[in-house]
């Protein structure tokens, strides 16, 4: 059989083992439970069947659905996944700090700072003020919704300002 359809094929591929893998991990360590008593592993297991039956058929589709070029995967885009992945990696240190290592807590505003624009740095296109709005705008949000609503206990500001 042939692929007509080789982006759709791969992407139905990955959605197939990320939903099995959830659909595994829930399955193996945590307990079910039933539809009118559901368990703590119950929803991510229907979740991950639900991303597994539908990578299926995006595969399925590849296999059947004729494509006028055959939709071929294109190069690996390095730049976006090492900007985003390095961004989320400085958050977690920013956040938290490595106490391991003597880096102290930046706290939630410098961390949400800090990912936004690393990670705004993956576009083609770097527009600081636009960046600068976002990032305000994502902290004051953050701030609001974790720590004054949720009321979570984290570092919101350096500790060798806050002391």
């Amino acid at each position: 059989m042939k692929i007509k359809s080789q982006r759709d094929f791969f992407a139905g591929l990955m959605f197939s083992a990320v939903g099995t893998a959830f659909a595994w991990g829930a399955a193996s360590n945590y307990a079910i439970g039933k539809g009118a008593r559901m368990g703590p592993g119950y929803f991510p297991l229907a979740l991950g069947v639900l991303l597994t039956v539908l990578g299926l058929i995006i595969v399925f589709k590849a296999l059947v659905v004729e494509t006028e070029d055959g939709e071929p995967v294109g190069a690996f885009a390095w730049k976006p996944i090492v900007y985003v992945l390095g961004a989320n990696l400085a958050f977690g240190v920013l956040l938290g700090g490595l106490p391991k290592f003597g880096i102290p807590a930046m706290g939630l505003i410098l961390a949400i700072y800090a990912l936004v624009f690393i990670a705004s740095l993956a576009a083609d296109l770097f527009l600081p003020k636009q960046v600068f709005l976002l990032a305000t705008a994502l902290a004051i949000g953050c701030y609001l919704a974790f720590i004054v609503l949720l009321k979570l206990q984290m570092p919101v500001w350096p500790t060798f300002i806050t002391g």
